[in-house]
């Protein structure tokens, strides 16, 4: 059996992004299409999606690598919709070669004797849900195809470590991180690698409230060796590597983007909420 690990880049390859309309999901879209992919993203808000593949679609045609980019609305906790967005990232080249299974966020920052039920239910869901479903159609899409492939799971230092009061959201994240070493040794065989990065505090849309300034943002940067925020191109950059041939004998890994975080503590997201 061929593997996706057989050429030597990821031109032509088709891609799935989910997520991909902005920050780390937008960033690696880019990235794979400037290499030479075939992106599609997906996410719950056209408008978006439309912008992003006008942005991605420019930077591929200025690399001139051949790369493509197309977009599909749908909500990843949806299991037709993520099928259907799996479909559709198989169109351009017949078969799916790299998924990166980026969607994700959080409805509940706070103490757990005091949280809401639907808050915690629908930060599982979208994390953990979300990332299950993409896997099993993404992963049963390169089975089918007899060629197999690379997905890359999202998850976050809160995943891998305690952050105070972020437990609902760092919970969903560690068993994203199970999730994927399950699916990495059951797919191994069918020529799939399956792999998860952990990303650190990130200077983007989503972390635009921490970012900002304020004592939780003090309290990253202390307990942060390389000290600055990271970027969404240094996230990008690990899953490019995780995605592409290079990381050919790599599954089941759980690779750290925090500019050396996960050394200390935690962040203490308790902060957000004191005067």
């Amino acid at each position: 059996m061929s593997t996706s690990a057989d050429s030597t880049g990821i031109e032509g390859r088709a891609a799935l992004v989910t997520g991909g309309g902005s920050g780390i999901g937008l960033a690696t879209a880019t990235l794979f299409a400037e290499h030479g992919a075939h992106v599609t993203i997906c996410g719950r808000t056209e408008d978006k999606l439309v912008a992003a593949v006008e942005q991605i679609t420019a930077a591929a045609e200025a690399a001139g690598a051949g790369g493509s980019a197309r977009h599909i609305v749908a909500d990843v906790t949806i299991e037709d919709q993520i099928a259907a967005a799996v479909a559709r990232a198989a169109e351009p080249t017949g078969s799916l070669d790299i998924c990166f299974a980026n969607a994700g966020g959080s409805y509940h920052i706070g103490s757990m004797i005091e949280a809401e039920v639907e808050a915690v239910r629908a930060t599982i869901e979208l994390n953990l849900l979300g990332t299950f479903l993409t896997v099993k159609h993404a992963g049963a899409a390169m089975v089918a195809s007899g060629k197999g492939g690379s997905i890359v799971g999202m998850s976050s230092g809160a995943g891998h470590f305690p952050h105070r009061w972020l437990w609902a959201y760092g919970s969903a994240k560690a068993g994203i991180e199970m999730l994927c070493q399950y699916a990495a040794e059951e797919l191994a065989d069918k020529g799939v690698r399956v792999n998860v990065v952990q990303p650190g505090i990130i200077d983007d849309e989503l972390m635009a409230f921490i970012t900002a300034g304020g004592k939780l943002l003090d309290d990253y940067r202390a307990e942060t060796p390389i000290q600055r925020l990271g970027t969404v191109d240094d996230v990008a950059r690990a899953v490019r590597f995780l995605a592409g041939p290079e990381s050919a004998w790599i599954t089941g890994e759980l690779l750290t983007v925090d500019g050396g975080h996960h050394l200390r503590r935690g962040a203490n997201y308790q902060l957000l909420f004191e005067p």
